[in-house]
């Protein structure tokens, strides 16, 4: 798996565990509708944004073993809805190490790196 630097995909988070298959890794299949692959850190701007437009991270849903999103946490985000986000302002930080290369579908790179931060990603 590779990110959007061309370099192996490294995790994103495992507290609390993201990912589409709750593995920390944004990797995407076929059965990934939302294309959870950016990579993103928290923060109350776009956890209010997602809130806004029905999705509720913030909330905990223990039907899901889902803890709630705070500012600083770091999530696997829907790629449609990180470009969303940005196009209102609202877009989270992005660990590109950590953001899957298939984001390069629906997001621009330079998009990207405008919003990422350098983070030491641990293996």
């Amino acid at each position: 798996m590779k990110n959007v630097l061309g370099t192996d995909l490294k995790s994103c988070n495992s507290k609390p565990v993201t990912g589409y298959f709750r593995d920390g890794f944004c990797r995407t299949d076929k059965s990934d509708h939302g294309r959870h692959v950016v990579a993103s850190v928290m923060d109350k701007k776009f956890l209010n944004f997602s809130r806004d437009m029905g999705n509720d991270l913030s909330t905990p849903n223990p039907m899901y073993n889902f803890p709630g999103l705070k500012p600083g946490d770091k999530w696997c985000v829907c790629a449609l809805r990180w470009k969303e986000a940005f196009d209102n302002n609202c877009a989270p930080k992005v660990v590109l190490e950590a953001t899957h290369e298939k984001s390069l579908e629906y997001l621009k790179l330079d998009d990207l790196v405008t919003m990422s931060i350098n983070e030491q990603i641990k293996e």
